[in-house]
């Protein structure tokens, strides 16, 4: 039987309803620590740390419209009320939409690695995005990353260290859905597990 996905307007922040730089504390009705989630697929992640950091507000980004609509369908049916998740691209809500000096921390897990050279223009980790990630984050906020995909990690690694003056080093501890030998319990670090590819994962915090 296929599963009829629900649209819940608590939980689904529409594009066409930004005006400017977002208030946080209106979004949610709170004030509270925010966390992004950068391709949050059928968040798997959102879920489980949301319900482990309830003092927490996430905002999951999705692209892809199937995944967006399950995210939103599930997160509405579990009742959470700490998470809003928008269908956008990323690197545009980033530079347009969030305000500087407002987020906690950065999740992306597992973004695409366009492994193909004349792809790699798509890939989310540039210095352009890094630019956006850094102006958002408050002093000490986080950006954690994992990928499955070797060269993509050393990228990254370079752009971090590129940047070092600005970033220092960070700790990466498993989220809250992360299984024993997982580091993040989504379905792409899964399925991935199972084909018994490494996992690299990085952390970073924004200096003093």
């Amino acid at each position: 039987m296929t599963r009829i996905l629900k649209d819940y307007p608590s939980v689904a922040l529409k594009p066409e309803e930004l005006d400017g730089e977002i208030d946080f504390v209106r979004l949610f009705g709170r004030s509270a620590p925010v966390h992004i989630e950068i391709g949050s697929g059928k968040a798997a992640f959102l879920l489980k740390q949301a319900m482990a950091q309830p003092d927490v507000n996430f905002l999951g980004i999705e692209r892809a419209n199937k995944y967006y609509r399950y995210a939103v369908d599930r997160v509405g049916r579990w009742g959470l009320t700490n998470i809003r998740i928008i269908r956008t691209d990323a690197a545009h809500f980033l530079a347009e939409f969030v305000p500087a000096d407002s987020i906690d921390c950065f999740h992306i897990y597992f973004p695409d690695p366009w492994p193909k050279r004349r792809h790699h223009k798509r890939r989310f980790f540039c210095q352009a995005n890094l630019e956006h990630l850094i102006r958002s984050l408050k002093t000490g906020g986080a950006i954690k990353a994992a990928t499955d995909y070797a060269e993509y990690f050393e990228l990254i690694t370079e752009l971090f260290e590129a940047n070092k003056h600005r970033l220092e080093p960070g700790e990466f501890f498993p989220t809250a859905g992360a299984q024993p030998g997982e580091w993040v319990g989504t379905n792409f670090e899964r399925k991935y597990l199972k084909q018994k590819r490494p996992i690299y994962t990085l952390a970073v915090r924004k200096a003093q």
